[in-house]
This record gives C-alpha cells, structure tokens and sequence, in this order.
C-alpha cells in the first residue's frame, strides 16, 4: 500500500473512532431540563444536611422544617393526611421500593423543591399536589392507583418539570390549572414541562392544560392511553412535540369539558394505532435548550429510563 493510502486510511479510521466516542445526538439525559430550569433554577436543598426518615411523623418534621435539607425516605411510609413540603427540600427515595401510600405531598406556597425515586400508591386526594409554589422539579416516581390527580399543579404555580415518571392504573393523571375561572391567578403562569414520561394504560389528563402558555410536552410514551392525551383548554398554549402514542385513538385535542379550546401545536410526533389528533393556533416560544430525542426512538427510551430505581441515591 503506498503512502498517500496509508495516510487515508488512517484518517478515515481516526474519523471513525471520535464519531463513535462522541455522544449522539438522541442520548437522553436525567439531567434537570424545561422549566425548572428558569426563575432563578431548582436544586431543592443543595448540599444541605441528610436525613434519613422511616415514619410519617419523622417526614413531617423534616419537610415542614424552615431549613434546607435533603430527606431521604427509607422504606414505605403510609400518610393520614396531604403533608406539607416547605422550600429548599430535596425528598428522595432509598433504592426502587421506598415512597408513600395513604396520602400524599402538598407542595403549597413553597419554592425551591425537588422530589425523586418515590413510590406513590393508593392516595385518597392527590399523591403530588402543587399549588402557589415555583421552581419544582418531580422526576423519576412511580405513581399507580390513586383517588384523584397522580400530578396535579395549579393556582400560580410556575416553572416546573415533570419528567421520567411511570403512571400507571390511573384515571386523572395530570392536570394543569383547576378551574376555568381561575385567570385571574393563573395568567402568565403554570408554566411546565413534561418530558419522558410514560403513561402506561392511564385514561384521562396527560395533562389537562388551562392558561400556561408556553407548556412543553416532549418525549413522553403514551401506551395504551383509554380517552385522551394532552388536551389544551383557556387560553393555554401547547406545545406537544417528539412524543410516541400507542393504542392511544385521541392523542391531543383542544378543548375539554366545559372548557373553551385554546392553542396547540403538534410537530415530530410518532403514532402507532393511534389518532391523528386536533391542533391550531400558535404557542409562545420555548425560553430554555433542551435534548430532543427522535420520536420513533421515545418508546425504548422511557420504558428503560423512566420510574423509580433507574437513578443513584448515595
């Protein structure tokens, strides 16, 4: 082989190994993303104290407490009653088997909250309530069986994501905004991003959207959903994006109930038995970067990422 060969061979192969070392372009990441990202950022109770708690009254103490802190939930812990979250709190759950049964959290006039790796079962009222809080950012649960609203957030509540949960044997999964007369409070706020979520056979409210504008919902599995997926309502703007819908007949629509349809725009989505879905108008621009996966790629990609035990808790 002469020279010059030689030469190009070795370049082709050198291009070869960096384009494999390099990351690609559809690498999904558990890294916070959307709008928890703004208003300041989220990061719950930082580097502050660990605690480890194993009972409802040892729970409460720590996430009602005026200080930052980092709780860890160790075991099953059942709830009497919605319990409080104050600011600056980081709550993870130990392994894939700790969270709440019972009950659940209620996130209320507080800001500065992250809640992770928590199992939630059974609630009598909502197992994640927010409202009349910033800046939360509730990932990787697993949530299945409950009452009322699996995530629920509402009244001025602003920039949160809700990513890489499991939701499962559900009806009311997740509304944002409670009430058509609620504009007044909710104008300019309710600002969330859903991504990498998997909706596994639920049937309403994924989510149920009233006056955030923009609200991002990207990358989520929808499998098996039995009435609807998103729906836009009030003014609300939707932008549904790189999503992959499953034996799901209505994956979007505008307008729900007694409520008024608002805007929403679909672009990139992937659809496997599925509906079409109903979009119009327009959505007010994305404000922060963010990783979109390929649509037809989302399924493989949040059945292996998304739910409890698939992040460390040192």
């Amino acid at each position: 082989m002469s020279r010059t060969k030689s030469r190009a061979l070795l370049a082709v192969t050198a291009l070869a190994a960096a384009a494999a070392m390099a990351p690609t372009a559809n690498a999904a990441s558990f890294n916070l993303e959307g709008w928890a990202t703004q208003c300041g950022g989220t990061t719950g109770g930082g580097s502050a104290s660990r605690v480890t708690v194993t009972t409802a009254s040892q729970f409460a103490s720590a996430a009602q407490s005026s200080s930052a802190s980092v709780i860890l939930v160790s075991g099953t812990i059942s709830l009497s009653s919605m319990t409080k979250v104050a600011s600056n709190k980081t709550i993870l759950g130990v392994g894939s088997g700790s969270g709440f049964t019972g009950q659940g959290l209620n996130v209320a006039n507080a800001s500065n909250v992250i809640i992770r790796n928590l199992n939630f079962s059974n609630w009598g009222d909502d197992a994640i309530n927010v409202q009349y809080s910033t800046r939360v950012w509730i990932d990787h649960n697993s949530l299945r069986n409950g009452y009322d609203g699996a995530i629920d957030i509402k009244r001025a509540s602003d920039c949160v994501t809700v990513s890489w949960n499991k939701i499962s044997s559900h009806d009311k999964t997740m509304l944002l905004g409670h009430s058509d007369d609620n504009g007044g409070e909710d104008r300019g706020k309710l600002r969330v991003s859903y991504h990498h979520n998997w909706f596994d056979g639920t049937n309403q409210r994924h989510p149920r959207v009233r006056f955030g504008n923009p609200v991002h919902v990207y990358n989520n599995y929808y499998g098996g959903v039995t009435s609807y997926g998103v729906a836009s309502t009030q003014e609300a703007g939707v932008l549904v994006e790189g999503n992959y819908f499953e034996n799901t007949r209505d994956p979007f629509h505008r307008g729900e109930g007694d409520s008024d349809p608002a805007n929403l725009v679909a672009r990139n989505n992937h659809f496997v038995s599925s509906g079409s879905g109903d979009q119009g108008g327009s959505v007010k621009s994305i404000p922060y970067s963010y990783a979109l996966d390929s649509a037809s790629g989302v399924k493989s990609i949040v059945q292996g990422g998304a739910g409890v035990g698939r992040i460390s808790v040192p």
